[in-house]
């Protein structure tokens, strides 16, 4: 089989400690090989990467790709679709609809266009996972996985309130397994299921019982965090945390952080819950973020995604039912609720962030306050929490305010004199370097999912790489690599798709105690309204590249 060699190329590969050296990197089946003994006896093609940034290939740790929420999303938004520009058929690709909310071919080319070769999903009803992988198996060029939800699942209430821990962590196992998920997923603890229980309910603090079952947030953050760790699971549970989007909620977030007593988790678009002022008047909104990140940054065992806000026009998606009401009630436009029996809700709303409004531009400072302010960029990903903060096509013009300080301070001289006057950020003078950018996109949220074979170029990895003309305007820069490649095959050159493949899916089934099974298959029978055999997802369903 032929050799491939990327010669001269100017390398960021910080996971092996590589900050922009110029070196060739050899790849052989797929991988990152060592430099072949005789290398004039064998089949090799070169590709001159002279003057060419060379970097893993992008890790998105979390985005809404598929399943029902994401295809109600897509039929909710034909004014998105209209708007954005058709993606035509081609001799490689097929057509398909942009937006903030892409159809599914769409999805994966546009992710792989911009140097993206890996995305997880981050909110997945296991009794939903079948549709989800479904459309993840029509999903083109990239790898992929699911998180699925168990915060707000009554049999997961259930083994807290009658302290079954045993229980819980050997359903959790046997859930991750039946839906072909990669980790678990908590959206707004037991808030969701309170807003099913009691109309306008929801869990605003950390101790209020959930009344059908008497566990409480604090419990089930504590306990399926617990979980994950005792499974020994490569991506720490992954909390949504309660009061999304409320002003006050950073104590909620504080009090979340507290209440892990040092266990491993991952706490996603902490921008949207880094909020002060009173829940009762928007007028007081304001950012508390420093406090959030000083706790982080002496807290090892803690890593974040931010969820940047980008203005513009985009559809809030997501599993947190009272929050999409809230949305609804806020904006006035229109919206859609759903409730997966037994498991969880989800809420639909279409959005437009406006650089001219208060609570907007705080949204945006205070996501950059975390980048600019967290310590350690090992512990903190990229991310717009697609499409609720921003579609994943702004990661560029994300990447650009982070390494151009002149940029960011044009762009903070257009908010509202009221936020530029009181936040941090026009104090903040720090820019991101190449080795930085690397790290936030690719080194760290595949450190952080555990995928050894992702976000780095040393022997063995996955021969995912995007390569990058240097140029002036960043945005453009990272919106257009000349290069990218996926398990070693050219798949975009200037932009174009040059061969389409189909990558495959990460998923963790964990070991576990098949007496429980007993129980669980009795307890589905008298609640679900489909059968137990048909619940889980069988392997003919996923992708194995």
């Amino acid at each position: 089989m032929t050799w491939l060699r990327i010669a001269h190329g100017t390398v960021y590969d910080p996971a092996n400690g590589v900050h922009g050296e110029v070196r060739d990197l050899w790849i052989h089946e797929g991988k990152i090989a060592a430099p072949p003994a005789n290398p004039d006896a064998l089949p090799v093609r070169t590709l001159d990467a002279t003057g060419l940034i060379v970097m893993p290939g992008g890790v998105d740790i979390h985005a809404h790709i598929a399943g029902p929420k994401v295809n109600a999303a897509r039929k909710m938004r034909p004014e998105d679709h209209r708007r954005a520009p058709p993606l035509r058929r081609s001799r490689f690709t097929r057509s398909g609809v942009g937006g903030s909310v892409p159809s599914t071919f769409a999805t994966g080319y546009l992710y792989a266009g911009m140097g993206y070769t890996t995305v997880m999903d981050a909110a997945v009803p296991p009794l939903s996972a079948r549709h989800a992988h479904e459309e993840l198996a029509d999903t083109p060029i990239i790898d992929k996985g699911v998180y699925v939800l168990m915060g707000n699942n009554h049999y997961v209430l259930r083994q807290i309130a009658t302290a079954n821990y045993s229980r819980l962590r050997d359903f959790a196992a046997w859930l991750l397994g039946a839906a072909k998920a990669y980790a678990i997923k908590i959206v707004n603890p037991g808030g969701v299921e309170i807003w099913k229980e009691v109309a306008g309910g929801n869990a605003t603090h950390l101790d209020d019982p959930i009344p059908a079952f008497g566990v409480t947030p604090r419990q089930i953050v504590q306990h399926l965090a617990q979980v994950a760790l005792d499974l020994k699971l490569p991506h720490a549970v992954h909390i949504h945390c309660n009061n999304l989007g409320l002003p006050g909620n950073w104590l909620t977030t504080l009090e979340t952080m507290k209440a892990l007593e040092g266990r491993r988790a991952h706490l996603t678009h902490i921008q949207f819950h880094s909020y002060g002022g009173d829940p009762d008047d928007q007028a007081t909104f304001c950012s508390q973020a420093l406090p959030l990140i000083e706790y982080f940054n002496d807290h090892p065992h803690l890593t974040v995604d931010v969820g940047q806000v980008m203005f513009g026009e985009t559809t809030s998606m997501t599993g947190d039912g009272p929050l999409g009401y809230y949305l609804h009630r806020v904006t006035g436009r229109k919206w859609f609720n759903a409730d997966t029996e037994m498991e969880t809700g989800c809420g639909i709303v279409p959005i437009t962030y406006r650089e001219k409004s208060v609570v907007h531009a705080w949204q945006w400072v205070v996501g950059l306050e975390w980048f600019l302010l967290t310590q350690d960029p090992w512990r903190i990903c990229l991310s717009t929490d697609h499409p609720n903060g921003a579609s994943f096509l702004a990661y560029p013009q994300i990447i650009h305010l982070l390494m151009d300080a002149g940029y960011r301070q044009e762009l903070l001289k257009r908010l509202p004199t009221r936020v530029r006057e009181r936040c941090r950020l026009r104090e903040l003078s720090r820019q991101y370097s190449l080795s930085e950018i690397a790290i936030i996109t690719r080194a760290a949220p595949a450190r952080i999912l555990g995928l050894a074979n992702k976000g780095h170029l040393g022997v063995g990895a996955d021969a995912d790489l995007t390569l990058y003309q240097p140029q002036q305007n960043l945005s453009e820069m990272f919106a257009h690599p000349r290069y990218v490649f996926k398990a070693g095959q050219l798949i975009v050159e200037d932009g174009e798709i040059r061969a389409e493949l189909f990558g495959k899916t990460h998923y963790n089934a964990p070991a576990y105690d098949q007496a429980a099974l007993a129980d669980i298959r009795r307890w589905f029978e008298e609640h679900y309204t489909i059968q137990f055999a048909n619940y889980p997802v069988d392997e003919s369903y996923l992708v194995h590249a």
